[in-house]
């Protein structure tokens, strides 16, 4: 992975650079002229999918042309990341990209194409961690606790998840690695009918993003135990990362934009310059908080560094857990 994280690099570099006193709305001057397409991944309503329309309203809102949303959900996001790499690179096809390609890249071993090589960073969205619930009658209430509690029973704790190389999955296997446990991982379709179970009994824990958590939390219907971030969370202030217990844990649900490989540097500083200045608004970073996430400002290279390095973090954890998508 060392030699592709490279040449992504490459490639941000390359899309982030300018030339010497030439300002971006020079380039851009002309960009955009018509509706540009933002495909994401995934169906509506999901978390990737409300923080695209959310940022795309606003590049409408901005750049007078309409910034629609696409959903092509489907094989864990590898359809809509091909149909990206497939269209022009002219700036009007943008990809919605997630820590789900850089799980895809080494969890799929016959994609059509090559998520570092064939996809520029164009800039971040948000960071999503999430949240260890677990049922309120199991008998933990610390991660620790928990710990212990799998290590007693090996092979009989389960954690459910949104099904095969999604967040929630690689968080619980990154967990079990870190914490020298054996966990049952259960996929569903989605993580609604995970934590429904989970409440009933048939799961004891959840890797969930915030915002359900949240209200079966304050509901008495789960436990949360840590969230997954690298300090503690707003959404749970008062819980531990769950690093504080397993030195070097995180996981997260990274959001951004992407594009087709060869779009040009002036398209791509333009986009950025633009997202940057929309998550930076008071009223937008309060609505991405709402979600559970933070804003993710970065230049587009800082954007490439952090999918490649999240590419080569997840690889890890594919090959350990044995984890194979067709």
């Amino acid at each position: 992975m060392k030699l592709a994280r490279r040449n992504f690099l490459c490639l941000s570099a390359g899309a982030a650079a300018i030339l010497p006193g030439w300002p971006v709305s020079a380039f851009a001057a002309d960009y955009p002229i018509k509706p540009v397409r933002i495909i994401v991944g995934f169906a509506p309503g999901s978390a990737t999918d409300i923080l695209t329309r959310l940022i795309g309203q606003k590049l409408s809102e901005r750049l007078k042309q309409p910034f629609v949303t696409e959903n092509r959900p489907g094989a864990g996001g590898t359809l809509a990341a091909e149909e990206v790499v497939r269209a022009p690179a002219d700036g009007y096809t943008l990809l919605s990209c997630s820590s789900a390609d850089a799980v895809n890249a080494s969890a799929y071993s016959k994609l059509r194409y090559d998520f570092v090589r064939d996809i520029s960073p164009v800039a971040g969205i948000a960071d999503g961690p999430l949240v260890l619930v677990v049922n309120p009658s199991l008998s933990v209430k610390t991660i620790p606790d928990f710990i212990a509690y799998a290590k007693v029973n090996p092979g009989k704790v389960s954690f459910g998840s949104a099904g095969i190389g999604t967040m929630a999955q690689m968080a619980g296997e990154l967990f079990k690695s870190k914490a020298g446990i054996d966990l049952v991982h259960v996929p569903y379709r989605g993580l609604a009918p995970a934590l429904t179970d989970l409440i009933s009994g048939q799961l004891q824990a959840v890797f969930s993003t915030m915002p359900p958590a949240i209200a079966y939390v304050q509901a008495g219907k789960l436990r949360a135990l840590a969230v997954t971030s690298k300090s503690r969370h707003q959404a749970f202030p008062d819980l531990p990362p769950i690093g504080e217990f397993l030195p070097g844990y995180q996981a997260a649900l990274v959001v951004g934009v992407g594009a087709p490989k060869k779009v040009s540097a002036e398209t791509v500083a333009a986009l950025n310059k633009e997202i940057n200045a929309i998550l930076a608004n008071p009223e937008i970073e309060a609505q991405i908080a709402q979600l559970g996430n933070v804003p993710l400002p970065m230049t587009s290279t800082d954007f490439g560094d952090l999918l490649a390095s999240e590419t080569e973090k997840w690889a890890k954890v594919v090959q350990e857990a044995n984890i194979k998508m067709n």
